[in-house]
């Protein structure tokens, strides 16, 4: 997605996730509104589901990783960011995405 596109905001969104979808991007606008708080926001990809854990994940900024085979993360890696991330406190107040 190109910078300030939401994936909600693109015509090929499916309708029956909207709700969910809009809901989720209330709360890390509120993180990022709170001045008294330290927090951490995960995002996987679009597809999140059980696979293997590999290992080979990416990291990324504030917009949905994308690669050739589209947006996706499993389960057992997306708990391996996760993991790193409490152990290394690497994106203090920041969301940050995990995705292949």
């Amino acid at each position: 997605m190109a910078p300030g596109v939401r994936v909600i905001d693109t015509p090929d969104f499916p309708t029956e996730y909207e709700a969910e979808a809009t809901a989720g991007g209330v709360f890390p606008d509120a993180l990022r509104d709170a001045t008294d708080l330290d927090w951490t926001f995960l995002s996987p990809s679009a597809m999140f589901a059980p696979g293997e854990r590999t290992g080979a994940f990416r990291l990324g900024g504030d917009q949905l990783l994308v690669n050739e085979g589209g947006s996706s993360i499993s389960f057992e890696d997306d708990a391996v960011a996760l993991v790193d991330e409490l152990e290394r406190l690497a994106h203090s107040r920041r969301r940050f995405p995990v995705g292949y």
